[in-house]
């Protein structure tokens, strides 16, 4: 930089002689010379501004470009905690506070769902997710009750977090339609839980003392009529 930037001073400062090489004669006309330069005054004035304009747009470039990356890098360690929490979260949930939801898996669901939100307002902020691919991700997302429930409770803080830009406006205005237009079609469908194991079959009725078949009891009765008969016969025999 500071090689060019000599060379260009060198360059101005030998200018004049360089101009009288050109004309071949030391008897210069510099006041005509000084016409034809300003002449070109107002174009070189134009250049000027071009060449500032396009330093100034690179700059504000750079800058968001550094912003977008430190946005990224502070959303990436945010995501890394948040799977920390899913793997443990009797152990890592408390050291967010306190909340109101008891049930582990409920609290599995709530932070899910704030995953997918983030993931949707990321894909939104730089492009990759368009207006209507958002419109249906979080139309699947409100029909349910988990997604609801999320809702209600951290529409607040996304308010206050991402309320600052004209695209998290906008990003914000999608969410709350899309959940005004869930819950005006009516309550979420009952959530279907996990199938409950088959019951077991019930052991076989113990056997009653004395119970038998019918074709044993149609036996004993046969045999109770031929045993009379016989009886019978050998009374009538004595007698």
């Amino acid at each position: 930089m500071a090689v060019a930037a000599a060379t260009a001073l060198t360059v101005v400062l030998l200018s004049p002689l360089a101009l009288e090489k050109i004309v071949g004669s030391r008897e210069v006309d510099w006041n005509r010379l000084s016409d034809i330069g300003a002449a070109y005054g107002f174009t070189s004035a134009i250049v000027s501004a071009l060449a500032l304009a396009g330093v100034a747009v690179s700059l504000i470039v750079q800058n968001r470009q550094a912003r977008a990356e430190q946005v990224q890098g502070i959303r990436s360690y945010y995501l890394e905690l948040v799977r920390l929490e899913l793997d443990d979260m009797a152990l890592y949930q408390p050291v967010w506070g306190d909340t109101d939801i008891t049930d582990p898996q409920e609290q599995k669901r709530h932070v899910y769902a704030d995953l997918m939100m983030n993931y949707a307002w990321m894909g939104f902020e730089i492009g990759t997710i368009r207006e209507s691919l958002l419109r249906d991700m979080l139309g699947g997302m409100f029909t349910g009750e988990a997604g609801r429930h999320y809702w209600n409770r951290a529409h607040a803080s996304w308010i206050a977090g991402s309320s600052g830009s004209r695209v998290g406006r906008r990003f914000l205005a999608i969410v709350a339609e899309e959940h005004a237009r869930a819950v005006a079609a009516g309550p979420p469908p009952r959530s279907t839980a996990a199938p409950s194991p088959p019951a077991a079959p019930s052991p076989p009725a113990a056997p009653v003392a004395g119970a038998s078949p019918a074709w044993r009891a149609s036996a004993g009765a046969l045999i109770g009529v031929g045993a009379g008969l016989l009886l019978g016969s050998l009374l009538r025999g004595r007698r």
